[in-house]
């Protein structure tokens, strides 16, 4: 049910995306399509009761140097969380971009509407 959501979520950005004529509203449908992957990369690392994967010495033995099964049963997977980490701070460069050249555009042409941009393009 909450993958659907993420779904629903994304698409919701690609329609603002797509269909909006306003830049600052196809900018905001990014976004939203950004954060509806991020929110599915950490559902997909989400165990339920897990644990924060940190080896502490309860789970490390230190004559075999084997971590204990009971651990990686029952900690959360990190990768994703890493990923959804690295992927904020690119998406927070990527925003800062579309947000000055949409500040240029509006310098240049007086607008948003990228209709009325491209009929005074020539």
């Amino acid at each position: 049910m909450l993958y659907a959501l993420c779904f629903l979520l994304f698409m919701i950005g690609l329609y603002c995306a797509v269909v909006k004529k306003n830049m600052v509203k196809i900018v905001v449908g990014i976004l939203i399509m950004e954060y509806a992957v991020n929110l599915f990369l950490v559902m997909l690392g989400f165990r339920t009761g897990g644990i924060a994967p940190i080896i502490d010495k309860t789970q490390f033995d230190a004559e075999t140097g084997r971590i204990a099964a009971s651990f990686i049963n029952s900690s959360v997977d990190p990768l994703p969380q890493a990923l959804v980490l690295t992927a904020i701070v690119i998406s927070l460069g990527s925003l800062a971009l579309m947000i000055s050249l949409c500040i240029r555009t509006y310098e240049k042409y007086g607008t948003f509407d990228i209709t009325e941009i491209r009929r005074l393009r020539g």
